[in-house]
């Protein structure tokens, strides 16, 4: 998925745990896990798939587009979940369909850092919607409907955090009942994120929205470096936090290809250390190619343009999830 030279003993070692993963989604109906902050195409072997689904290799506006439907939808929870109300209208409108947000409350913080970190993050990435808005201009997508409840047993969050083994049969899945919770639904969306502006770096043509990938990059790498930190530490004396946030990778791991790659807060060979900072053999973060993360988005492990968290679709061209057996 992200470097074709992982090593082959990785791959190895982790077979029995992939196979663990692949059978989450065996009778899920195709739904799984996994979020968002979006990812774009990589030199990886799903590539091939996407060249089929996606045609023509994507424009700087595809690619940009494409981040921008990602960004709405982590502006939006964020937002809500610190501020109790979504993005303003003037940040919504574009080309493509405008759709209306589903859900969405403020939580109830116990921990005044949680709160603050959390409204770090909600003015960062209201602020890259707003700057992937002037950098497009009049070729910036509209915002698409968005499904970010928590209380519908058949919403998009409960059925994510479901397929993670998280919620029972019927039960719905709240990420603003409490901090810990906000910080599971964080971790659904930022490690995609980052895997987004590093899938997308080498497909930008133009060096001055290639310098701001790089920027946003980094500041989605911090965001999810500080979700997996938080977690990690709280983790110590709520162990389920832990088991919870590796669940949620393996469900998302188990969508977007057949490449074991995505990680969770704990060493996978040394339970008592952290694993803040997931990278291949060679200490790199991966990517995922567009497909994939719409897989990831859209909950399935098909070909399709809608569902999941984009129940009537992602706008612009990069609007196809990739077909995985």
């Amino acid at each position: 998925m992200t470097d074709t030279n992982l090593t082959l003993a990785l791959l190895e070692s982790r077979k029995q745990k992939l196979e663990k993963r692949r059978s989450f989604f065996k009778n899920m109906g195709g739904l799984s896990v996994g979020l968002v902050g979006g990812t774009f195409l990589s030199a990886c072997g799903s590539s091939v798939h996407d060249a089929v689904a996606q045609a023509a290799a994507p424009t700087d506006t595809d690619i940009l587009n494409f981040a921008l439907n990602l960004e709405y939808l982590e502006a939006q929870f964020y937002s809500y979940a610190v501020f109790g109300t979504g993005l303003a209208a003037n940040l919504l409108t574009g080309t493509g369909t405008q759709g209306a947000v589903t859900g969405g409350s403020k939580v109830p913080f116990s921990d005044p850092i949680v709160a603050q970190y959390a409204k770090e993050i909600a003015q960062d990435e209201i602020a890259h919607v707003g700057f992937l808005r002037t950098a497009l201009g009049s070729a910036a997508v509209s915002m698409p409907a968005i499904d970010i409840g928590g209380t519908d047993p058949n919403g998009a969050f409960s059925k994510a955090a479901r397929a993670a083994g998280l919620v029972g049969a019927n039960q719905a899945f709240n990420p603003y009942a409490s901090d810990e919770n906000f910080l599971l639904g964080a971790f659904i969306f930022e490690d995609v994120g980052v895997t987004a502006y590093k899938g997308a770096s080498p497909l930008i043509t133009n060096k001055t929205f290639l310098e701001a990938a790089a920027g946003i990059l980094a500041a989605e790498a911090y965001h999810a470096g500080l979700i997996r930190t938080v977690l990690y530490t709280k983790g110590l004396s709520t162990p389920a936090l832990r088991t919870g946030a590796g669940a949620i990778s393996d469900a998302r791991d188990s969508l977007d290809n057949a490449a074991d790659v995505d990680q969770g807060i704990v060493n996978a060979s040394d339970a008592t250390a952290s694993n803040i900072v997931p990278t291949d053999a060679n200490g790199i973060a991966y990517s995922r190619s567009p497909g994939d993360v719409l897989n990831i988005v859209y909950l399935t492990k098909e070909s399709v343009t809608m569902g999941g968290f984009f129940p009537k679709g992602a706008n612009g061209t990069l609007n196809m999830s990739t077909a995985y057996a």
